[in-house]
C-alpha cells in the first residue's frame, strides 16, 4: 500500500512540474501531519479531554448560575430595602404633617388662651382700679367731712366765744338746771 501511495504521490508531483516531494517511510509531509492529528485526537479521546472540557464548562456554567442567583437575591433584597425606606419616608412625611397640624392647633389654642387671660387680667385690673378710685373717693369725702366738721366746730367756737358772755352762760346754766 505504501508503494501505491508513493507512486501516486510521485505521479502527482511529476504532473505538477516534475519535482518530487520528500517522504519518510513512504509518507509525505501531508500524511505525517494527518497522522499526527489523528494520534493527537486519539490521545485526547483516550484521556477523556472532551469530558474534562465539558466538566470545566459545566462548572463555569454552575458558577455563573450561582452568581446570577445571588445577584437576583441581592436585587430582591435591595428592592425590599428601597420599598421599606420609601414607606418610612412616606410615614415620616405623614408624621411631620401631623406634627405640624398639631403644633398649629396648639399654637392657636395658646393664642386663644392668652387672649382670654389678657382680657380677664384687664377686667381684673379695671375692677381693682375702680375699687381704688372708689376707696380714694370715700377717703376724700371722709376727709372733707372731717375738715368741714372741724371748720364748723372752730367757727362755732369762735362765734360762741365772741357772742357769749358770763351773763349768757348763767342763763343757759339756769335753764339746764330747771330742765332737770
Amino acid at each position: 500500500m505504501a508503494d501505491i501511495l508513493q507512486i501516486l504521490s510521485a505521479a502527482a508531483s511529476h504532473a505538477e512540474g516534475g519535482a518530487v516531494e520528500p517522504s519518510a517511510f513512504g509518507m509525505t509531509a501531508f500524511m505525517w501531519v494527518a497522522l499526527s492529528m489523528a494520534t493527537l485526537l486519539a490521545i485526547g479521546l483516550y484521556l477523556k479531554v472532551p469530558a474534562m472540557l465539558t466538566r470545566g464548562l459545566d462548572a463555569s456554567i454552575a458558577e455563573i448560575r450561582k452568581q446570577l442567583d445571588e445577584a437576583k437575591a441581592l436585587r430582591a433584597e435591595a428592592e425590599a430595602l428601597r420599598k421599606e425606606y420609601a414607606d418610612k419616608i412616606a410615614n415620616a412625611e405623614k408624621d411631620a404633617a401631623a406634627m405640624l397640624s398639631h403644633a398649629q392647633t396648639e399654637a392657636e389654642a395658646i393664642v386663644a388662651k392668652a387672649e382670654a387671660d389678657t382680657t380677664a387680667a384687664i377686667a381684673r385690673r379695671e375692677r381693682m382700679a375702680e375699687d381704688k378710685i372708689g376707696a380714694a373717693e370715700r377717703s376724700a369725702v371722709a376727709d372733707l367731712r372731717a375738715k368741714a366738721a372741724n371748720a364748723a366746730a372752730d367757727a362755732a367756737r369762735g362765734l360762741i366765744a365772741a357772742n357769749h358772755t358770763a351773763n349768757a352762760d348763767k342763763g343757759l346754766v339756769d335753764q339746764a338746771i330747771a330742765g332737770i
